[in-house]
């Protein structure tokens, strides 16, 4: 069975996004979609090694490990990979360096511990193997163990409005160097059929409408759609040297290239605001149409498929020949010229009528009493009152270019394949009283729909949210530097002991005694006996940082909100229900580094 995903349905799609951001009555309408960008992934990037069924002797970070077979006889000398230890956690080590570096340790292999040109003793059974550093990012696994690290390293969230998002596609500049020569806007462009057959293709040689180059942006903002490049008179379509622009050679909402011949439909101008917040160097935003009035059906373009030949001889100016366009429309003509042998040398519109979903020129002998829907053929005149004699031997054809549903401009999400929607977040300094960190970096970036309240099954509704624990803590002698961002700090709990990986440290403003320590928790780094044991608020049993050494209790008494989270009892939880909500988009990148004043303005393009 023969089936396709078709451009229309992606452009829906990219449309139904844009709408769940308003519907429904209120901001907690099961109707409405609440989306969320968010920030995660504070730690670096290493390649990750799934390992099971460990002896005794431990792995040490900065030791080497390497694949020795699946019987563990292979040599550390003729092994096929090897790497050096980043961390051990339980049940997985991060290794970097690894060689070869596009080699992979094989699954089921024994894994062995080197180090001063021995192994160390350690051994452990390989599993998943992921290659990553901080140049080149893992890509993102769709599945539900993904979902679940992703939350775990969740930094902060982002209230998308509507205000934030809107379609996009390709950007097109005016540019006659990069951009010589555009494609003009036809309903019928396609690729070779599978089962057999010939492509109908562009001036630039694309197999569809939704790759071709038929619009463009000129140097004021301005966007122009192809209406016509010359291609049935110029071999290839012609180069385009006339920038179009609403200032000359505009009337009724058509530019003509005085030089270059093309006709381009002015569709509209991008604002400041839109320019700043959705222009990149490869897409740009579809604005709202602002051209002259769409006609549905109505025909801009007519093409000489044949110049054929045998047709009255010098029909110029006044002495033209008009036809008909025949079709489910009314109302169309077209204006013809030829030269002395009879062959077709231009054809244009004369009256684009309404209503078509079809059209057609006949070039026969005309007939009809007038400008009547029976008039058919070829006349000399525009009433269509004054029918020509065609010899039955002329030739010649002509194809008339039918508008999009509704006419040019009413539609350019479906007129311009607005398949892609672009979100803009600006994250400024601390956003959300702390929400967002300054003095660790992220590397990972994404969208939520509707996550839930933290201990709640109510959606989440601020504009900013909180993805890690803080704790409230006391000592002395503490600095902006007592903790070390992504270092690993644990305490004496019930049971055992709690882990976590320092996220922030904020000492308070002119003080030595007191901050904020923020951190996140997950089952890969930071079990216990083979638990991930929650921080206490137990003033007896200090919090340490395993990188600094430093030391400090919780304040216990302590209930108030401060750097973006509420605590009580010296802790806070995140304000970001785990697992909740649907992970729509996840993008792993190379790190992107914070400051207390730097405002980062992420745009960020979803494809559909």
């Amino acid at each position: 069975m023969s089936a396709i995903i078709s451009e229309k349905f992606r452009i829906f799609n990219a449309q139904q996004f844009l709408e769940s951001l308003t519907e429904g009555a209120n901001d907690t309408s099961a109707d409405r979609s609440r989306m969320y960008f968010f920030v995660g992934r504070s730690d670096q990037w290493d390649s990750y090694l799934e390992m099971y069924n460990p002896n005794a002797t431990a792995f040490n970070v900065g030791d080497e490990v390497y694949d020795a077979g699946a019987s563990g006889a292979t040599a550390y000398g003729s092994t096929t990979w090897k790497a050096t230890v980043r961390k051990v956690n339980p049940g997985s080590l991060l290794v970097h360096s690894p060689s070869p570096a596009a080699g992979t340790p094989t699954s089921g292999n024994v894994i062995k511990g080197y180090a001063s040109a021995a192994d160390t003793g350690a051994e452990a059974v390989g599993g998943v193997y992921r290659i990553a550093d901080e140049t080149n990012a893992p890509a993102p696994l769709d599945n539900q163990t993904e979902k679940f690290k992703i939350y775990e390293e969740l930094i902060a969230a982002k209230r998308v409005e509507s205000s934030n998002v809107v379609s996009v596609v390709p950007r097109y500049n005016w540019n006659t160097v990069t951009n010589p020569k555009f494609d003009m806007y036809k309903p019928d462009y396609s690729a070779a059929p599978a089962s057999g057959g010939t492509a109908k293709q562009t001036a630039t040689g694309q197999n569809t409408l939704s790759a071709a180059k038929f619009y463009v942006m000129n140097s004021n903002y301005e966007v122009f759609k192809c209406l016509y490049n010359k291609e049935d008179t110029v071999s290839g379509g012609a180069n385009a040297s006339d920038m179009p622009t609403t200032a000359n050679n505009y009337v009724s909402g058509v530019y003509t290239g005085p030089n270059d011949g093309y006709r381009w439909k002015y569709l509209y101008t991008m604002t400041t605001q839109q320019v700043m917040d959705f222009l990149s160097s490869d897409f740009m935003p579809i604005g709202t149409y602002a051209g002259t009035t769409a006609v549905d059906g109505a025909i801009d373009t007519a093409l000489i498929s044949s110049a054929g030949s045998g047709l009255p001889a010098n029909k110029t100016g006044a002495s033209s020949l008009y036809a008909p366009i025949l079709g489910d429309g009314t109302g169309g003509k077209v204006k013809i010229e030829t030269d002395g042998s009879g062959a077709i040398t231009s054809a244009t519109i004369q009256a684009a009528g309404t209503g078509y979903t079809y059209g057609s020129v006949a070039l026969v002998t005309g007939t009809g009493t007038g400008a009547g829907g029976d008039a058919y053929g070829l006349f000399s005149d525009d009433t269509l009152g004054t029918s020509e004699t065609i010899a039955g031997s002329a030739r010649g054809s002509l194809e008339v270019i039918i508008p999009p549903a509704g006419g040019h401009g009413a539609d350019l999400a479906q007129e311009l394949n607005g398949k892609r929607i672009m979100v803009n977040v600006r994250l400024t300094y601390a956003e959300g009283q702390g929400d967002f960190p300054v003095d660790n970096d992220f590397r990972r970036i994404g969208i939520i729909k509707d996550p839930l309240q933290y201990g709640s099954s109510n959606y989440a509704t601020a504009n900013t949210l909180s993805g890690v624990y803080a704790v409230r803590v006391t000592g002395t002698g503490l600095t902006s530097s007592s903790f070390g961002k992504d270092n690993q700090i644990t305490q004496t709990v019930t049971g055992g002991t709690a882990k976590g990986t320092v996220v922030s440290w904020k000492l308070d403003a002119a003080s030595t005694t007191t901050g904020v320590l923020k951190y996140f928790q997950s089952p890969t780094s930071h079990t216990d006996s083979g638990i991930v044991r929650a921080f206490a608020s137990d003033a007896a049993n200090a919090i340490t940082d395993g990188g600094t050494s430093v030391s400090v209790n919780v304040s216990t008494s302590y209930a108030s909100t401060l750097e973006g989270v509420t605590f009580a009892s010296g802790l806070a939880t995140p304000e970001v229900k785990s697992n909740s909500g649907e992970l729509v988009y996840i993008e792993n990148r190379r790190l992107i580094t914070r400051a207390a004043d730097q405002i980062e303005d992420i745009k960020l393009v979803i494809e559909f």
